[in-house]
């Protein structure tokens, strides 16, 4: 009798929290911070507040809402930092763009950068309302490698722009396909570790007979040689040795997170090493990179002025811990890329190690909550796809700032939703509504039985 009753006893529904008042919340005070940035660029630069400052903080604002509104609608469980996040950093970036167009009045960059900006929050949106269950992208694998791998080889019959083969242009109009391809990618990668993680964590032969430690047959280490070559030859063909780190640290990533064997990372850079290596070594344009790296300041030995990357150097120092005040700092001494490659400076110059430590802080937040989602999530695919994505954010967070920084050599690659590039800022809004929807789904599942959604049974 007390084994029917406790059995009949319903079981205490869990309430699983929205939190789309805090997302709301946060979204306002992103955008104030925001309007807060251009008004204090106009007033550090003339004395009084930029006349387009009403205007500026009414575009983000709506845009900021419009995609709210939809989370609200669509993916009511999904973590409620992610939007924040990225309009604030999409927001502190226009921000940026504006202040160095002050000094470039002829090449005015941050009104195209609000359009590319509304294109993404469009496709977000999109995204969020259309895309119901992210595990529908694993039926499209491997067309989307192959959607990848076109739009990697398309740009090598277009001419060179400051030395990589990285962009379409026809006309006044163009795009880098390489960021498109790093989503495809991160589904394809996902759903074939997501079929394959047995074999690739459990096969091999051993070589010794009592340490016994595994090598991969050739079937299973097929497919790494194979990424390692494709990032090798869009690093030759394109001169490109970000994208080409992008998309093989992406892969090593998550080959470890879907086998958990740790010899993949260090089979990974040994690779990358390799590889690294050589081309540095043969290739002109990356080996004059290298050089740069390693002697930052020997264009100024030479007599020739400070090259980039000692302007950035200088940047950086002249910031100190405060910054100089937006608007009153000199990073446009770097040139013809300081909206783009090494933004980053700037940030380090007027808002000091205080400033760029609070933006490495959104970085890593937003890369956090992504790792979370996808921790959280009980199918091989979502978790794999969610970390996939919020590496891609953390890859290219290193890349550049430890090119711009000395760190590591030069790639000249853009900062998320921070530098100039319409094809980055649109991608990054992307992968923010795909860690949207996998969230939604990660904390959604934990609702009880009648109130999960077709989408989180399983």
């Amino acid at each position: 009798m007390t084994g029917t009753a406790a059995e009949s006893t319903p079981v205490p529904a869990v309430r699983v929290p929205r939190r789309r008042g805090t997302e709301l919340a946060l979204i306002v005070v992103a955008v104030l911070l925001s309007v807060y940035g251009y008004c204090e660029v106009g007033l550090a630069r003339s004395g009084s507040v930029p006349p387009g400052a009403a205007g500026y903080g009414a575009g983000l604002g709506v845009l900021a809402l419009l995609a709210h509104a939809a989370v609200r609608l669509r993916a009511p469980y999904a973590d409620p930092l992610l939007l924040p996040i990225a309009v604030l950093l999409n927001g502190l970036g226009l921000v940026l763009i504006y202040r160095l167009d002050l000094e470039t009045p002829e090449d005015r960059a941050a009104p195209a950068q609000l359009i590319w900006s509304t294109v993404g929050v469009a496709l977000f949106i999109a995204v969020v309302l259309l895309l119901r269950d992210h595990r529908v992208l694993r039926r499209y694998a491997y067309l989307s490698v192959v959607t990848a791998l076109v739009l990697m080889i398309v740009p090598i019959f277009f001419p060179a722009v400051n030395g990589a083969r990285i962009w379409i242009r026809v006309g006044g109009f163009s795009f880098q396909p390489g960021e498109f391809a790093k989503i495809l990618l991160a589904v394809f990668f996902a759903g074939y570790l997501a079929a394959n993680r047995t074999a690739l964590a459990y096969s091999g032969r051993t070589v010794r007979r009592f340490t016994r430690p595994q090598l991969p047959t050739g079937r299973v280490l097929g497919p790494i040689v194979a990424i390692w070559l494709l990032s090798v030859g869009v690093l030759v063909l394109e001169r490109d040795l970000g994208t080409s780190l992008l998309f093989f640290g992406l892969f090593v990533i998550l080959l470890y997170v879907a086998t958990g064997r740790t010899g993949w990372i260090a089979f990974g850079l040994l690779l990358a090493a390799v590889g690294a290596y050589a081309v540095g070594s043969l290739e002109p344009h990356v080996h004059s990179r290298v050089q740069d790296w390693l002697h930052p300041f020997a264009s100024i030995e030479a007599g020739q002025g400070a090259n980039q990357l000692a302007q950035s150097l200088f940047a950086f120092a002249a910031g100190g811990v405060l910054g100089t005040g937006l608007g009153l700092g000199h990073s446009v001494l770097i040139g013809f890329a300081a909206k783009s490659d090494f933004i980053l400076a700037t940030a380090g110059e007027e808002l000091g190690l205080t400033g760029l430590s609070a933006i490495f802080l959104l970085y890593a937040l937003l890369v956090e909550r992504g790792y979370r989602a996808g921790l959280l999530l009980r199918d091989p695919f979502g978790r794999l796809l969610a970390i996939g994505l919020a590496s891609i954010v953390a890859l290219q967070v290193f890349v550049i700032a430890g090119g711009v920084t000395g760190l590591i050599p030069l790639t000249g690659m853009a900062m998320p939703f921070l530098a100039q590039g319409g094809s980055s800022v649109v991608t990054n809004w992307i992968i923010v509504a795909l860690l949207i929807r996998v969230s939604d789904s990660a904390r959604a599942q934990h609702l009880p039985g009648p109130g999960v959604r077709g989408e989180d049974r399983g």
